[in-house]
């Protein structure tokens, strides 16, 4: 199953920096979403990698982090 896992930051750097590892690790930007204006990152992955994702977004001081099934529109 896909998961959705958002995570929200306080500052943009904050989010840039969390991005950017995303990205380092080679997780494709696809699969990626960032919102800039809320410091809001989401990413779809499979159930099976949502432990490091969330240790990588956790690495960057969020401030809330949550996971939701995926659901095409």
């Amino acid at each position: 199953m896909t998961r959705t896992i958002t995570a929200v930051y306080s500052s943009d750097g904050k989010a840039v920096n969390a991005y950017d590892e995303l990205v380092s690790e080679g997780y494709p930007r696809e699969k990626l979403y960032f919102d800039k204006r809320a410091n809001e990152i989401k990413v779809l992955v499979p159930e099976a990698s949502r432990p490091e994702v969330e240790e990588i977004l956790n690495r960057h001081e969020l401030d809330k982090v949550w996971s939701t099934p995926y659901e095409p529109q």
